[in-house]
């Protein structure tokens, strides 16, 4: 599916991997919807589309299952169709070990990582089922599948959108809803603030350890998956190279993980 004179829905528009992929995928001549908890990014990333009417937002918390419901309505009134659905938006979690996790926040990743993309393909489905063709794609994450200490409950989230997608995508082979996951290793993007965390390095860690992919490119590899159809999207080399051992030896990878995050870890 080639995304010029398509509807897309994006979450997390206001920023980041979402707001990289809103501009990218306005340039290459879709109109795009998007959805964000935060007015004024979303304000910021309007003034930034390369073509201002082709852009159109709402200001809402995938979490809430009732502004879920209602949001085609405002994407068929403001486009008149909508043909492709891509939930992207998420939270990380403190830096702290699952012992020393408090439930509000085990609570909070789960409902935005997981239960804020079913409230989403839940609602959009029935309109994409319509369409002659049409796409779901689901942004996991290299730590739905590689266990990074310190983030366990991030990845289980992400672990759950991981499967949620591989089933959706099977339940609809037989239908023009076609389904793609991705995997973002380390992108460029500032999620540890907009999930309310502070990321301040601990003395003696090295930032210079994770190399990151910047958010346009990672928005362009996103995007060009989901045009060819792709089942699986790795972003980054991190991403692609993890996910082979983890495969392949999974005792080692989890120890090289560990020892590549061990300097963010609580002491």
């Amino acid at each position: 599916m080639k995304l010029d004179k398509k509807v897309v829905v994006i979450t997390g528009a206001g920023n980041g991997m979402g707001r990289e992929m809103t501009l990218e995928a306005i340039r290459r001549g879709a109109k795009v919807y998007g959805v964000d908890i935060n007015e004024k990014n979303l304000k910021e990333t309007a003034e930034l589309a390369a073509d201002k009417k082709h852009f159109a937002y709402s200001v809402l918390d995938i979490t809430n299952r009732a502004e879920v419901a209602a949001l085609p309505a405002s994407v068929m009134k403001a486009f008149g169709s909508v043909d492709v659905l891509i939930n992207n938006a998420g939270i990380i979690q403190p830096f702290v070990f699952v012992a020393d996790l408090d439930f509000e926040h085990i609570d909070r990743v789960m409902n935005v990582n997981f239960n804020g993309p079913v409230n989403m393909v839940k609602a959009f489905l029935p309109e994409l089922r319509k369409r002659s063709e049409a796409h779901i794609a689901n942004v996991s994450s290299m730590g739905g599948y590689g266990p990074v200490p310190g983030q366990t409950i991030y990845g289980a989230s992400k672990a759950a959108i991981k499967l949620f997608t591989e089933g959706l995508r099977s339940e609809l082979m037989s239908t023009k809803v076609h389904v793609t996951t991705i995997y973002p290793g380390a992108i460029g993007t500032n999620i540890a603030a907009n999930s309310g965390i502070s990321m301040e390095m601990p003395e003696g860690a090295d930032a210079s350890a994770f190399k990151m992919t910047p958010a346009p490119k990672a928005a362009e590899i996103m995007l060009d998956g989901i045009e060819a159809d792709k089942a699986r999207v790795f972003v980054g080399s991190d991403a692609s190279m993890m996910d082979k051992m983890v495969r392949y030896m999974p005792v080692k990878a989890s120890q090289i993980i560990y020892n590549q995050m061990k300097s963010l870890l609580p002491k």
